[in-house]
C-alpha cells in the first residue's frame, strides 16, 4: 500500500492530523467501532479524568488493531467524539505520543452524551495496509 498525506495547509500538521490521506494498493482495511474507557468486561470507566479516559480509549483501540495484526501506524482516519471539547483539548497532549508520527485524517466532534453517562470520549478509527 502507498500512503500520501494530503495537507494543502501546513497548520494541521501542528495539531497532528492530515486534511486527507490518499491510499493506493490497499490490501486490507479495518473499520473499528468507537473505543471508550470501558473496561475489558464492558463496565463503565472508574475515573472521570479526561486524560485517563483518552489513554484507556486509545489503549483499547491499540488492542483492537493488534488483534487484527495492525498498529496505530496503520490508522488513516480517526473520529473523536467528546462531551467536553475544551477539556479534551487540554488533555490531548497526554495521548498525542500514541498517534505520532502518524497523522491520520481526523474529526473532533462535541456531543451531548455517549453510551454511558460516565464516558467523556469515544474514538473510532479506520486502518489500512
Amino acid at each position: 500500500m502507498q500512503r500520501k498525506d494530503v495537507n494543502p495547509w501546513e497548520w494541521s500538521k501542528a495539531f497532528g492530523f492530515s486534511q486527507g490521506v490518499e491510499l493506493t494498493g490497499v490490501e486490507r482495511m479495518l473499520v473499528c467501532a468507537g473505543q471508550t474507557a470501558t473496561a475489558e468486561d464492558g463496565s463503565p470507566p472508574k475515573t472521570d479524568d479526561m486524560g485517563e479516559q483518552v489513554r484507556v480509549a486509545l489503549d483499547n483501540l491499540v488492542t483492537v488493531l493488534a488483534d487484527a495484526g495492525m498498529s496505530m501506524s496503520d490508522v488513516v482516519r480517526l473520529n473523536i467524539y467528546t462531551t467536553d471539547v475544551d477539556e479534551l483539548l487540554a488533555a490531548y497532549g497526554s495521548a498525542a505520543e500514541l498517534i505520532a508520527p502518524n497523522m491520520p485524517a481526523m474529526t473532533l466532534l462535541g456531543v451531548t452524551r455517549l453510551a454511558f453517562p460516565e464516558l467523556k470520549v469515544e474514538i473510532e478509527a479506520i486502518a489500512a495496509r
